[in-house]
């Protein structure tokens, strides 16, 4: 009988992992940090390439762009409706995930799944990634490169952490996120070489404002 109730517990353990968690990646992706830098790059048309991150389980395509959009316009760039004076490219260069804790989940079944009733992780989603950010004038000459390394650890519980559908997409956010972080204070530094190089170079033709949807990179 107890050998029974382990095999119907080890079956259920996928439904666990997958089972919702009490905070929403939605969230998570809405949550730019507002970190302006001193003086703000004019607008630029906003771009990105997913890279390697096309053949993670994490992201989703269109992530890495709607992260660097929001940090553009939140923290970066000036606003603006009418003109664009260059590019502005994330380029995701490396990133690894790695799955660590998995033999707690032998354990948790041998328990009867108690230990994740009283909120024991039954895992972690720990992603290191690479990122650039490629600045050039209206004329596509790069004017500029900078790179940042962020990390993320997410942990895969039923009630204080996330769900194993969505942990590896928070992982790869996080870790971007890290990324970018590390990439605003070089940005910082630069603007004062960079706004003369981006207006004097004129503006975009046929700008997509008033927001950049270019992504590349595929599944």
């Amino acid at each position: 009988m107890k050998l029974t109730r382990r095999l119907a517990l080890l079956a259920s353990v996928p439904a666990f992992l997958a089972a919702p968690a009490c905070v929403s990646v939605k969230n998570q992706m809405r949550s730019t940090p507002t970190a302006s830098i001193a003086k703000r790059l004019p607008a630029l048309e906003i771009l990105a390439d997913q890279g390697p991150l096309a053949m993670n389980d994490g992201a989703l395509p269109e992530d890495p762009l709607k992260l660097f959009q929001q940090e553009c316009r939140i923290n970066l760039t000036e606003p603006t409706d009418s003109a664009t004076f260059g590019y502005a490219k994330l380029v995701v260069k490396k990133v690894k995930t790695l799955r660590t804790g998995r033999a707690v989940q032998g354990l948790q079944v041998l328990t009867f799944m108690i230990p994740a009733v009283l909120g024991i992780p039954l895992e972690w989603y720990k992603t290191t990634l690479q990122a650039e950010v490629q600045v050039s004038d209206a004329a596509g000459n790069l004017l500029g490169s900078y790179s940042g390394t962020g990390t993320s650890e997410v942990k895969v519980a039923m009630y204080h952490g996330y769900s194993q559908t969505t942990a590896p997409r928070l992982a790869d956010i996080i870790a971007l996120r890290g990324a970018m972080a590390q990439i605003r204070p070089q940005l910082d530094t630069a603007t004062a070489r960079l706004r003369p190089l981006l207006m004097a170079g004129g503006a975009v033709d046929n700008p997509t404002l008033p927001s950049s949807s270019v992504v590349t990179g595929s599944r």
